[in-house]
């Protein structure tokens, strides 16, 4: 039945997007791209994630697009291996233009992580896990 899942997001400038991404240590399958999209890999299992220039993303979807400064349809979470990586990826999320919506703190006493906003105000949750302190 499936062999892979992608995600697919809407950006405004797929450059601008891209260079933000590769500057917090994305990395790109450049095969893949086309002056409105980009393919971005991401982890050790390859995750790809579609970057769209929004006409062409509202093309696939036929709906119009969420107002990210307004609602959040989807939190994507990476996972990290250190507090020090999360704290890292902080450092060059903000660098890069990112908006920290949550800054690097402990929570529920075994999670270590942060959120931010990409240039486009999608999400994403950053987590340093030590199930060791799970009880």
């Amino acid at each position: 039945m499936t062999k892979q899942i992608w995600l697919n997001l809407p950006v405004k400038d797929v450059a601008k997007a891209k260079k933000f991404f590769w500057e917090i240590g994305f990395s790109f399958n450049e095969q893949h791209d086309t002056p409105s999209s980009t393919c971005m890999v991401v982890g050790e299992g390859h995750f790809v994630v579609m970057l769209f220039e929004d006409s062409l993303f509202t093309s696939f979807s036929q709906n119009s697009l969420t107002d990210t400064k307004q609602s959040s349809e989807v939190l994507i979470s990476i996972d990290a291996e250190s507090k020090e990586e999360v704290d890292e990826l902080a450092k060059k999320v903000q660098h890069a233009g990112g908006e920290i919506f949550s800054p690097p703190a402990e929570s529920q006493g075994w999670m270590y992580g942060f959120g931010f906003s990409d240039l486009d105000g999608h999400r994403w949750n950053v987590l340093f896990m030590d199930f060791s302190k799970l009880s």
